[in-house]
């Protein structure tokens, strides 16, 4: 095993990944698997874990777990946290990447049932997730969460308002927990910008006029994801928490 490989090394580590079915929770899903961890894909859409699952397996040879919830509703989170411990009698690291941000005409139209799935699924389930694997984390004495969140949460528009607030709610809960759960779990963010997958539809022209104050003038592929979370998740960042990392392509 050369020294990158022992500083990413996941071998015997469980993983809980939130939205693993597909887009960047996918790619975050099978970059720890290759780093030798065990996966729980967990998403609405049982069908689509388990086609993931299968997949983690045939190519990696770890363990895959998926798992039917719905991150938004409270109530379904302690069976989830349940079932990862029946099944592995461990959790090491939990990726809250469940997300969504719904379309709307304006601002005004915005009913209070899509503000409140857009809080529950994006804000208050994380934190609910988190204080229960949290609290088994530290009593084990370790583990790592990572909280995805949006450059939209400092970088806010009129579009996407409302998710904007709640990822914002989310980095905010990022310090929180580091603080309560330290000094044995590390809870950092992920800041995630544009990358091209499935949950958006881009026009090639607004795309190229969109990106082009950004650093990098592109949109991110989500393959690029993996670097970044294999580095929070894993030894190499041992003394990072508390910290939130950029993934955005140098939005300014």
């Amino acid at each position: 095993m050369g020294f990158a490989d022992e500083l990413f090394d996941l071998t015997g580590k469980v993983v809980l990944v939130t939205g693993g079915s597909k887009g960047l929770g996918r790619e975050m899903a099978f970059g720890a698997a290759r780093c030798g961890a065990d996966i729980v894909i967990a998403s609405r859409n049982h069908d689509a874990c388990a086609e993931v699952a299968r997949e983690i397996e045939a190519e990696t040879g770890r363990k895959a777990m998926p798992y039917s919830v719905h991150i938004g509703r409270w109530d379904q989170l302690p069976g989830l946290v349940d079932a990862v411990y029946e099944r592995f009698g461990r959790l090491d690291v939990l990726i809250n990447n469940a997300g969504m941000s719904p379309l709307y005409d304006s601002l005004e139209s915005v009913s209070e049932k899509l503000f409140d799935s857009v809080m529950n699924l994006n804000m208050k389930g994380p934190f609910r997730l988190s204080v229960l694997v949290g609290e088994r984390m530290a009593a084990a004495g370790g583990g790592s969460i990572v909280n995805v969140s949006s450059t939209g949460s400092i970088r806010p528009n009129a579009g996407i308002l409302p998710y904007a607030m709640a990822k914002s709610a989310l980095n905010t809960m990022t310090e929180g927990l580091a603080k309560a759960y330290g000094p044995t779990v590390r809870v950092n963010t992920l800041m995630s910008g544009p990358f091209d997958t499935s949950a958006h539809d881009w026009e090639p022209e607004s795309l190229a006029e969109g990106v082009r104050p950004h650093a990098l003038q592109r949109i991110g592929t989500p393959s690029e994801i993996i670097g970044s979370v294999l580095y929070l998740i894993s030894d190499a960042s041992s003394y990072t928490t508390m910290a939130t990392l950029r993934v955005d392509g140098g939005i300014p």
